[in-house]
């Protein structure tokens, strides 16, 4: 399977998935391949698996649940068994798009780079990687560019790049892997939960602990595919979940916390807080963007839609990261300032506490 074929299922990992587009219900062919005359019968997720190296048997499988891969223009189960001259086709439903990832001159805040790795703040707004919706001015294009020169580095090369990935209207670091080999060291490390990251994030409501932790598996929502919903931690519903918290700062109606991912799901912060009844301020997905806490007040309703269109997206940012370094064996550690909305809202909150007092 070519890259441009591996990412059409990108959303059925668990990656992140910042997409808005719906779909229009109509189903568009992504790729097609027909079964050699002399195949024995064999399930289709087994035998996908095995001629697209890249794709495996669990992603195949809920493309096919969905619906998504049809045999001769019917769509089929995981276990049906192909036969010689079956045609098999990949059916999604958005249009196809050449991916490749061009460079494309948009600056960087590169807060730290050597010859093996360099560690991004990425602002607010700014999509990762291309997707569904958005295939350019992302920043593994920003990234392309500011590499450009480096003969070594192929932004369309899965051995290098982006380690890991925050969502679209989060901020904050992110490493970057020059070299294959930095890649897989860093890989392993996410992999083996041994990085350190921490986020602030601000959130409806007051907690009663000064910490706590939460646990649930987290899945995708089955009524809304760019949600996630989480589960129980017993459940073989989603993947199992941990976000620890401490209190930071409050404010009455809404808190600022300190999050430790100990596992890195798409949208786990918010999905997690959300869960236990403090969803992340402004958050339009998970219900932020109502006014959950605090007076009926016309003079207070103002207030808080003054301060949705002061930070409007979640207040969420990755403040550090710290990982060992693959060359070296130092202990690497970062810390980001918060972006300047979301440092404004938060003094505002704190004008508003001083005036309560």
């Amino acid at each position: 399977m070519r890259q441009d074929e591996i990412d059409e299922l990108e959303w059925l990992s668990e990656e992140e998935s910042d997409s808005e587009s719906e779909g229009d219900g109509q189903l568009y062919e992504h790729f097609r391949i027909e079964v050699d005359k002399g195949q024995e019968p064999v399930r289709i997720d087994k035998y996908l698996s095995e001629h697209q190296q890249h794709s495996s048997r669990n992603r195949i499988q809920k493309a096919a649940d969905a619906g998504f891969i049809h045999v001769n223009d019917k769509p089929v189960k995981s276990n049906y068994k192909v036969r010689p001259g079956d045609v098999i086709t990949l059916m999604l439903d958005r249009p196809h798009y050449d991916t490749t990832i061009e460079p494309e001159d948009i600056p960087l805040d590169v807060v730290y780079e050597d010859d093996d790795l360099m560690v991004i703040n990425k602002p607010a707004g700014m999509v990762v990687h291309p997707g569904c919706g958005n295939f350019n001015g992302t920043l593994v294009n920003a990234i392309a560019w500011h590499l450009k020169d480096l003969a070594s580095y192929d932004p369309n090369d899965p051995e290098v790049g982006l380690v890991h990935r925050i969502d679209k209207d989060t901020s904050g670091l992110l490493v970057v892997a020059k070299t294959p080999d930095a890649k897989t060291s860093l890989g392993k490390q996410f992999f083996n939960k041994t990085t350190h990251r921490s986020y602030n994030a601000l959130v409806w409501g007051n907690f009663v602990e000064d910490e706590g932790r939460i646990e649930g598996n987290i899945g995708r929502d089955p009524k809304d595919r760019l949600r996630m919903e989480v589960f129980p931690p017993d459940s073989e519903i989603g993947k199992p979940a941990v976000t620890h918290y401490r209190v930071l700062e409050r404010y009455g109606y809404v808190t600022l916390v300190e999050c430790i991912l100990e596992t890195g799901r798409t949208h786990q912060i918010r999905a997690h807080m959300r869960h236990i009844g403090h969803p992340l301020f402004c958050d339009e997905r998970y219900g932020g963007t109502e006014i959950l806490r605090g007076e009926r007040t016309a003079s207070y309703k103002a207030y808080i839609q003054n301060c949705f269109k002061l930070c409007p997206r979640q207040v969420l940012h990755a403040r550090t990261l710290g990982f060992v370094h693959p060359s070296t064996g130092q202990q690497m550690d970062f810390s980001s300032e918060w972006p300047d909305d979301m440092a404004a809202l938060i003094e505002k909150w704190r004008r508003y506490v001083k005036v309560r007092e």
